[in-house]
């Protein structure tokens, strides 16, 4: 809950790697999972390949907590589920991750969690959530067109996200 963002943080970071720029990626120039975009709204400007590249844990932190973490109520999520919610967040936009929550505990799909979604998260089996974040993620990426080429690490970061969140319950 609370005090799980840090540790969120080191295990998204791990997944996300460093720079990249793979022609295929629709993300573009990319480092530490921030793609171009998000920093240069971040910080109001373009900026440049040699920014990119020297971005760091501490500059990307401060994105990923406002950005993804807070906007899936990462810190009103039970461990674990926080997590999955968090990393797919990152992966493919908070929405996703909080459609699948509401749609799992039978609450309005709206894409925000709020207190209704979280009043039925807790009415429910945490590992029973994460199992179906996990499942509803993958079958969302087996449909997306450049599965051949990215699917075999999504499909790895999934399978991860999902025994990571697994340890996190309860704690």
């Amino acid at each position: 809950m609370k005090t799980n963002f840090e540790h969120c943080l080191e295990m998204l970071l791990h997944h996300e790697g460093g720079f990249v720029n793979h022609p295929k990626d629709p993300g573009g120039m990319t480092n530490l999972g921030v793609t171009k975009a998000v920093y240069d709204k971040w910080i109001g400007r373009e900026s440049t390949e040699e920014e990119m590249r020297a971005l760091t844990p501490a500059d990307v932190g401060p994105i990923y907590k406002k950005d993804y973490w807070d906007r899936v109520c990462g810190d009103d999520l039970p461990s674990g589920v926080d997590w999955c919610a968090f990393d797919w967040a990152v992966n493919s936009g908070t929405g996703r991750p909080a459609k699948a929550i509401q749609r799992c505990v039978g609450a309005t799909q709206d894409g925000a969690i709020g207190p209704k979604t979280l009043a039925l998260v807790f009415d429910q089996d945490v590992e029973r959530i994460i199992d179906y974040v996990h499942d509803i993620r993958q079958s969302f990426y087996e449909r997306l067109p450049d599965f051949d080429t990215f699917g075999r690490g999504w499909t790895r970061r999934n399978k991860e996200t999902r025994e990571q969140a697994q340890a996190l319950v309860g704690k």
